[in-house]
């Protein structure tokens, strides 16, 4: 059955969104007030200044803007802010890594510097902001430079981040000098025990996000592809796991998703809807050297593609991802407007978690997620990329999404407003603060209020 959002309260200040959902979703929400019944936090009010929506009682702080000077003045801010990660550092301290979606031809690059550049060509990349236990910005500088299209990723049980290309761009295209669709890996507090090398064996494809399994130092890998064939789920066996910061450079092997009978995710629309059985497919070739992965031949079992894989995480004993989307005239077996599926390697085992649309009323929140979260007391937090307003929202066991915070900031006109999407929400390591980036103007936001 397909979810139909409905509208619950009129007007703009609408506070909760009903979802049809069955089944499958109370796990992420057991003990927390969401499971009790409170959904959201009330209406959104709007913004005297104009920057960002919240609900009552919340606050927020502009940390950064494009085109400022970083504090390390290594250059300007760049712009397209996208997946982040937040880290706890010495003496109450927060690293916060922000990535770069920047093309070759963005206006404006994170800003090259000696040991942490890959490519010159690149303008994409991380910067970090070092926060005090306040919220106070303490600095501002590059973690990354030289890399492309740097869009997602995700952090380590070793407390590093893996940045992710969404590119698949080779030396000689778009000016660039080297060959780009990596996974990179950034220690915030340190990113030169780093550097800007290349994991190579975690493949070369059009990367969205990760997630690390804490028990077995296995990665899952999201690829998110547009145009048919789709995108792949992977899983990464690293020959060290859980090795600490750099191990991954050691290699593994890269193995992609096959789900016995279903070559395309977007054909599953129930809710609780359970697959016995995946199996993993050895990726012929990782690098890609003449044919993207998602193309290349599997043998005659064929393996599962999806639209638009983006948000990974892991919770418990599972790891969660995220079809953005799905449109039949794209290509996809059928349209939706969101899955979130969850896989049990134990038990290998995937379940249709939650399914959007295709009649989501798109002026509401809850439509097209891409990076996705757990908040401290387990609710779901997600990053809204899709038309008409952009929000942060929530999730409810009972299938209700609630808004969090919209953004305000009109990049269209009156007659034809715009809002930039929404992304890399994650939360401070003590819970008490929300971090998000409005992709366009790049803004990055922290969030204090009473958090459930």
């Amino acid at each position: 059955m397909s979810a139909t959002r409905r509208q619950i309260l009129a007007g703009t200040g609408a506070s909760v969104a009903a979802i049809a959902f069955t089944g499958a979703f109370c796990e992420l929400f057991a003990g927390t007030a969401a499971a009790r019944g409170h959904a959201g936090y009330g209406p959104l009010l709007p913004d005297p200044d104009g920057l960002l929506d919240l609900p009552k009682g919340f606050r927020y702080t502009v940390l950064s803007r494009e085109g400022l000077r970083l504090r390390s003045d290594e250059g300007q801010v760049p712009g397209n802010h996208d997946g982040m990660g937040a880290f706890r550092g010495r003496r109450g301290r927060v690293h916060l890594v922000r990535n770069h979606e920047n093309r070759a031809t963005a206006p404006t690059g994170v800003p090259t510097v000696s040991g942490l550049t890959y490519d010159p060509a690149g303008k994409g990349g991380c910067t970090v902001i070092d926060l005090d236990g306040r919220n106070n910005v303490l600095g501002e500088r590059v973690g990354i430079a030289g890399t492309a299209v740097n869009c997602a990723g995700g952090p380590t049980p070793w407390n590093t981040w893996l940045t992710c290309e969404e590119t698949e761009d080779r030396a000689g295209t778009n000016g660039y000098t080297k060959d780009h669709g990596f996974i990179f890996e950034v220690d915030p507090a340190d990113p030169r025990r780093t550097g800007a090398v290349p994991l190579t064996a975690m493949g070369r494809f059009q990367h969205e996000a990760i997630a690390v399994d804490p028990y077995s130092g296995i990665v899952y890998e999201t690829e998110d592809a547009f145009q048919r064939p789709f995108g792949l789920f992977y899983r990464f066996l690293p020959v060290k796991p859980l090795g600490g910061a750099g191990s991954l450079r050691a290699g593994g092997t890269l193995e992609a998703m096959r789900v016995p009978g279903v070559p395309d995710l977007s054909a599953i629309d129930e809710t609780g809807a359970v697959f016995e059985g995946i199996e993993w497919a050895p990726v012929p070739d990782s690098q890609a050297r003449e044919t993207p992965i998602r193309h290349q031949d599997f043998g005659s079992k064929g393996i599962t593609h999806a639209q638009k894989l983006e948000g990974c995480y892991w919770r418990g004993d599972c790891v969660y991802f995220v079809s953005s989307f799905a449109r039949a005239a794209q290509g996809s077996a059928a349209d939706h407007y969101g899955q979130v599926w969850r896989y049990e390697p134990r038990r290998r085992r995937l379940t249709l978690v939650i399914v959007f649309g295709p009649s989501t009323d798109i002026r509401l929140p809850g439509e097209s997620p891409d990076n996705i979260c757990l908040a401290p007391g387990g609710g779901l937090m997600v990053s809204e990329d899709g038309d008409g307003a952009q929000h942060v929202y929530g999730l409810t066991k009972r299938g209700e999404v609630y808004p969090v915070a919209r953004n305000a900031q009109n990049i269209g006109t009156d007659e034809a407003p715009e809002w930039g999407e929404f992304a890399g929400v994650t939360f401070s390591p003590d819970g008490r603060t929300m971090f998000v980036n409005c992709y366009t103007p790049g803004t990055t936001f922290a969030v204090t209020g009473p958090w459930h």
